[in-house]
């Protein structure tokens, strides 16, 4: 199996991502042809910035991404990258879509969804490898322990 890694000069990565991105107004805008534009798209988006894309899929309101990138891509940046050249060439290929589809708005919505993919483990898997740490010697201590948060307080 191929090491699916990102090495660099002092790091070793695997930062997947699972992106959503409905279109304006929930049009129903994604062909099949479309979708295939779309695809092109995204492949030239992987030879000029560090995401690659693993797996695309769509329906006709919405396009579901699997996507690969390295640390110093936020995720809000790497959703700008893609979000703003596709539209771009999906309305330059399409015009009818801005004009009559979406009546000359955006292909998306300013929102999105962003989970990060575990390829190894789950979250319970991870869990339960750091509290078997030191467990030879009766060292490990939990210290601390709480729930994910959406909120962060802001």
């Amino acid at each position: 199996m191929e090491d699916e890694h990102i090495y660099k000069n002092h790091n070793k990565t695997m930062l997947l991502y699972h992106l959503v991105f409905p279109a304006k107004y929930r049009r129903k805008v994604f062909t099949e042809e479309v979708g295939e534009r779309l695809k092109e798209i995204c492949m030239e988006i992987e030879k000029c910035y560090e995401i690659r894309f693993v797996e695309i899929g769509m329906e006709e309101d919405h396009v579901h991404f699997l996507v690969q990138s390295v640390p110093k891509l936020a995720v809000t940046r790497i959703v700008t990258i893609i979000k703003s050249i596709t539209a771009r060439e999906i309305f330059m290929s399409y015009p009818r879509i801005k004009k009559e589809i979406l009546w000359g708005g955006a292909l998306w919505t300013s929102g999105y969804y962003a989970n990060t993919v575990g390829l190894y483990a789950s979250k319970e898997t991870i869990t339960r490898y750091i509290q078997n740490q030191g467990q030879e010697k009766r060292e490990y201590k939990k210290i601390y322990e709480n729930q994910p948060e959406l909120d962060f307080g802001l």
